[in-house]
């Protein structure tokens, strides 16, 4: 009889462990990308049918990984193990970049490192992402470096782009969209660099 009950027991056990197993399962991962600004791509006045290359992009080894991360103290940093960038930020920053640039400039054609060899193109934008900074609940940073050359020589016109923008609510979709935002003001610095440059005689 002890026998019995035990071996009754021991199936339960090894029910309940089966069931267990079964139900847990891996938490979705979430994956993002960030979005060119809503620039309607009418010609500028005055521009000429320009090429533009940007890239490629360099930014802090903190944040150069397939995870969010998140700012949660002064010297305390948490990365997103199941909110994840769709693609590298190497080439995810230089897209949204040209994208914002094709808008901004049009009739300019503008691609993306390594899309275009930048030997290619008529200007060249390097960018130096010093910080590119998330608080959840609050927003995000963004202080870039950059440079436009004229292929061909001369010297480059460089500038700073300190950016930042509110992300109200906890979602990380809307720091993400602040994200976005953020670079569509630093592609306008750059963009108004450029129209500078091909308005300046050689």
């Amino acid at each position: 009889m002890k026998m019995h009950r035990f071996s009754i027991g021991l199936i339960i056990v090894c029910w309940s462990a089966i069931a267990l197993t079964g139900c847990s399962r891996s938490p979705r991962v979430s994956f993002y990308t960030l979005e060119a600004a809503a620039v309607p791509e009418t010609p500028t006045p005055g521009m000429t049918p320009i090429s533009v290359a940007v890239g490629p992009v360099t930014l802090p080894q903190v944040v150069d990984r397939p995870q969010l991360v998140i700012r949660v103290a002064a010297n305390r940093v948490e990365l997103l193990e199941i909110h994840r960038w769709a693609s590298p930020l190497k080439s995810e920053v230089p897209r949204i970049i040209a994208a914002n640039l094709a808008g901004q400039l049009a009739p300019a054609r503008v691609s993306a490192y390594p899309q275009n060899a930048s030997e290619n193109a008529d200007y060249t934008v390097l960018v130096d992402v010093q910080r590119f900074e998330a608080t959840s609940g609050e927003g995000v940073t963004v202080d870039a470096i950059w440079s436009v050359r004229r292929t061909g020589g001369g010297t480059p016109r460089t500038g700073r782009s300190v950016v930042r923008e509110k992300a109200v609510g906890e979602s990380y979709d809307v720091l993400v969209a602040a994200y976005g935002r953020a670079f569509a003001a630093v592609s306008g610095d750059i963009a108004q660099a450029i129209r500078v440059e091909v308005s300046t005689p050689q």
